[in-house]
Protein backbone atom coordinates (compact mmCIF):
# COMPACT_ATOMS: atom_id res chain seq x y z
CA UNK A 1 0.00 0.00 0.00
CA UNK A 2 1.55 3.86 -0.52
CA UNK A 3 0.80 6.61 1.67
CA UNK A 4 1.03 10.51 0.22
CA UNK A 5 2.92 12.23 2.95
CA UNK A 6 3.51 16.16 3.75
CA UNK A 7 5.47 17.28 6.26
CA UNK A 8 6.03 20.40 7.81
CA UNK A 9 6.86 22.27 11.12
CA UNK A 10 3.47 24.02 12.99
CA UNK A 11 4.53 26.05 16.05
CA UNK A 12 7.82 24.22 16.55
CA UNK A 13 6.55 21.01 16.23
CA UNK A 14 6.48 18.46 13.09
CA UNK A 15 3.32 17.91 11.84
CA UNK A 16 2.51 14.92 9.32
CA UNK A 17 -0.54 15.35 6.54
CA UNK A 18 -0.65 11.42 5.51
CA UNK A 19 -3.56 9.65 3.61
CA UNK A 20 -3.85 6.70 1.45
CA UNK A 21 -2.40 7.93 -1.99
CA UNK A 22 -5.57 6.46 -3.82
CA UNK A 23 -7.63 9.12 -2.11
CA UNK A 24 -5.67 12.03 -3.14
CA UNK A 25 -7.28 14.63 -5.59
CA UNK A 26 -11.07 13.73 -3.84
CA UNK A 27 -13.12 16.27 -2.55
CA UNK A 28 -15.33 14.78 0.39
CA UNK A 29 -18.48 16.63 1.56
CA UNK A 30 -20.99 16.15 4.73
CA UNK A 31 -23.49 18.62 5.10
CA UNK A 32 -21.44 21.75 5.44
CA UNK A 33 -18.14 20.25 6.22
CA UNK A 34 -15.68 19.57 3.35
CA UNK A 35 -12.72 17.95 3.11
CA UNK A 36 -10.22 18.39 0.54
CA UNK A 37 -7.38 15.75 -0.53
CA UNK A 38 -5.29 17.75 -2.40
CA UNK A 39 -2.12 17.42 -3.76
CA UNK A 40 -0.96 20.32 -2.17
CA UNK A 41 -1.54 19.25 1.58
CA UNK A 42 -1.27 15.59 1.27
CA UNK A 43 1.04 14.58 -1.84
CA UNK A 44 4.61 16.42 -1.55
CA UNK A 45 5.93 12.77 -1.98
CA UNK A 46 4.15 9.10 -1.90
CA UNK A 47 6.24 6.05 0.89
CA UNK A 48 5.72 2.92 1.33
CA UNK A 49 4.21 1.17 4.92
CA UNK A 50 7.31 0.90 6.47
CA UNK A 51 8.22 4.99 6.07
CA UNK A 52 4.56 5.58 6.62
CA UNK A 53 4.69 3.97 10.28
CA UNK A 54 8.02 5.86 11.24
CA UNK A 55 6.27 9.15 10.25
CA UNK A 56 2.98 8.06 12.02
CA UNK A 57 5.54 7.04 15.21
CA UNK A 58 7.86 10.39 14.93
CA UNK A 59 5.11 13.44 13.93
CA UNK A 60 3.76 15.47 17.01
CA UNK A 61 0.29 16.52 15.07
CA UNK A 62 -1.26 13.63 12.42
CA UNK A 63 -3.73 14.37 9.94
CA UNK A 64 -5.03 11.35 8.45
CA UNK A 65 -7.41 9.91 5.87
CA UNK A 66 -8.33 6.83 4.56
CA UNK A 67 -9.03 3.01 5.68
CA UNK A 68 -5.60 1.94 5.40
CA UNK A 69 -4.04 5.21 6.92
CA UNK A 70 -5.91 5.05 10.04
CA UNK A 71 -5.40 1.18 9.84
CA UNK A 72 -1.95 1.38 10.10
CA UNK A 73 -1.94 4.61 13.08
CA UNK A 74 -4.01 2.17 14.71
CA UNK A 75 -2.53 -1.00 14.84
CA UNK A 76 0.67 0.84 15.76
CA UNK A 77 -0.92 2.43 18.81
CA UNK A 78 -1.00 6.25 16.97
CA UNK A 79 -4.82 7.12 17.88
CA UNK A 80 -7.63 5.38 18.68
CA UNK A 81 -10.75 3.93 16.55
CA UNK A 82 -13.06 6.17 18.76
CA UNK A 83 -11.47 9.26 17.10
CA UNK A 84 -12.47 8.49 13.64
CA UNK A 85 -15.11 9.85 11.84
CA UNK A 86 -16.07 8.92 8.38
CA UNK A 87 -17.10 11.73 5.51
CA UNK A 88 -18.48 9.93 2.45
CA UNK A 89 -17.46 6.46 4.14
CA UNK A 90 -14.15 7.23 4.35
CA UNK A 91 -12.70 7.45 7.59
CA UNK A 92 -10.27 10.61 8.91
CA UNK A 93 -8.26 11.39 12.15
CA UNK A 94 -6.63 14.11 13.80
CA UNK A 95 -4.14 13.25 16.78
CA UNK A 96 -2.21 15.84 18.87
CA UNK A 97 1.15 13.86 20.63
CA UNK A 98 2.42 16.49 23.18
Amino acid sequence: MAFAVRTNIYQQKRMLNICDADLVGRTLTKSDLTLNISRSYFAERIVEKEEAEELLKTCSIINMVGKETISLSVKIGIGSLNGVKEIEGIPFLLVFKF
